[in-house]
């Protein structure tokens, strides 16, 4: 009993030197209990104040996360989508030889293209050109010029890794068209200084033309393949008693080309001999 009596008064005895120490301490401004307790608060409060910007990181990327999934299913569907179009145009194009094998049609080769820079663009003159660097790669007289949206013109100049073409919306341009929804062919010419749209002329007045209607090269002129864009009917109005005056916006914007394609292209030889006569 003596020795639980005098356990206990130990016990106080060290509680009150703790005591009077802390009191001591808080006067100097630091106490050991103070630092302890800073040891073992501080991590914790850290631990508490980094809880908001840890669920907001968490929100943050939560929401990244399904605006990733939107994207990865919407992209999916495109694909689809893709992947569909490209089987129909397979059928297309697998019928499409089938018949000409039936009847004995050859097309003639599409060619390739290749990437040339644009060094120089005349758009204020009657004669709107460009200058294009092909970096002594062969080029040929009267080799079309394209875009990734359609025609652009022809070479008419080269000198060495240089060469002039002649863009479409020259005065002295002229293209083999054919409008596409009804087949009806006609010549596409520029309209020169101060005017960005082309004509279409010698379209009969019987011909159904409406704007809207899409127009391409048609392949009759020697120069050009046909199936190129060259752009859409924007208005038509009577031009005389045979034909329709039509305008059309480029399929290319000519303004913003530095970058255009040459199209490697065999055309109609200009010296093919004369049929004999009977």
């Amino acid at each position: 009993m003596d020795e639980r009596r005098t356990g206990w008064v130990l016990i106080l005895v060290l509680a009150g030197q703790l005591v009077v120490l802390a009191l001591q301490g808080a006067r100097a401004g630091d106490t050991f209990l103070e630092s302890l307790g800073l040891r073992l608060v501080g991590p914790a409060g850290r631990a508490v104040a980094s809880v908001p910007e840890s669920l907001g990181r968490l929100g943050e990327g939560l929401r990244t996360r399904g605006t990733l999934l939107d994207e990865n299913r919407r992209l999916r569907r495109e694909v689809e989508d893709l992947k569909l179009r490209l089987l129909q145009l397979n059928d297309v194009a697998g019928e499409a030889r089938r018949l000409g094998a039936a009847v004995r049609h050859a097309a003639p080769p599409a060619g390739r293209i290749r990437a040339v820079d644009v060094v120089y663009a005349d758009q204020a003159s009657w004669l709107r050109t460009l200058i294009i660097y092909t970096g002594g790669v062969e080029t040929k007289i009267s080799q079309p010029v394209l875009s990734a949206n359609g025609l652009v013109g022809r070479v008419v100049t080269v000198a060495g890794p240089y060469a002039k073409v002649q863009l479409l919306t020259d005065r002295a341009a002229g293209v083999g068209a054919m409008i596409v929804r009804t087949r009806r062919q006609g010549i596409v010419r520029g309209r020169g200084r101060g005017s960005a749209t082309l004509e279409l002329d010698f379209v009969p007045i019987q011909a159904e033309v409406r704007p809207g209607d899409v127009v391409q090269t048609a392949g009759i002129d020697g120069v050009y393949p046909r199936g190129i864009p060259i752009g859409t009917v924007t208005a038509v109005a009577q031009g005389g008693q045979l034909f329709h005056r039509i305008e059309l916006a480029p399929a290319v914007d000519f303004s913003a080309l530095d970058q255009v394609y040459l199209l490697d292209f065999a055309p109609a030889p200009s010296d093919l001999p004369e049929a004999p006569a009977p």
